[in-house]
């Protein structure tokens, strides 16, 4: 079960461009690499599936409500992100979001969800439409539910909030 201090102690992505990404987002505290071209950024701690050991990865993110969203596109490829398959088999994650450090609990939209959250995350990145056309599989849209908040709330009626 990762949680928000698993991020520290995580295994970097098997990209050297990411790990570095994360590297300099979690030294930093969260204050360099959140944000570029108006684009954010979290990092995201789950736990391996088969290896039990935390992994950490650099994703883009929205906001519907208080959750997070991230998309789960692997630049198109046919096959899921290991740290969706991760996140099914465990949903307890950790989660930094520029400073804000927070364990979460992940879920999958349901299809009447990613239909309002799909357009919003490719507003944000455009390449996401691209990613779809790539592969038959519908690219999953994750929702990441903080633990530290007192009451759910549910996404607007028109998806993503813009605040960060």
């Amino acid at each position: 079960m990762a949680v928000a201090d698993d991020l520290d102690r995580a295994t970097d992505s098997q990209w050297d461009w990411v790990a570095e990404q994360t590297r300099t987002y979690l030294g930093s505290g969260g204050t360099e690499g959140h944000e570029s071209n108006g684009v954010h950024t979290l990092i995201l701690a789950t736990t391996g599936r088969r290896t039990g050991v935390p992994r950490r990865t650099c994703l883009i993110y929205g906001t519907a409500g208080d959750d997070f969203v991230v998309v789960a596109s692997k630049a198109g490829a046919d096959e899921d992100p290991a740290w969706l398959k991760n996140l099914v088999a465990e949903p307890s994650v950790g989660v930094q979001a520029g400073t804000r450090r927070f364990t979460a609990r992940a879920r999958i939209a349901s299809p009447a969800e990613r239909e309002v959250l799909w357009p919003r995350m490719v507003e944000i990145f455009p390449l996401y439409e691209e990613y779809a056309r790539k592969t038959d599989r519908v690219i999953p849209v994750v929702l990441l539910t903080p633990q530290d908040r007192p009451f759910p709330r549910r996404a607007s009626r028109d998806g993503l909030n813009s605040e960060r």
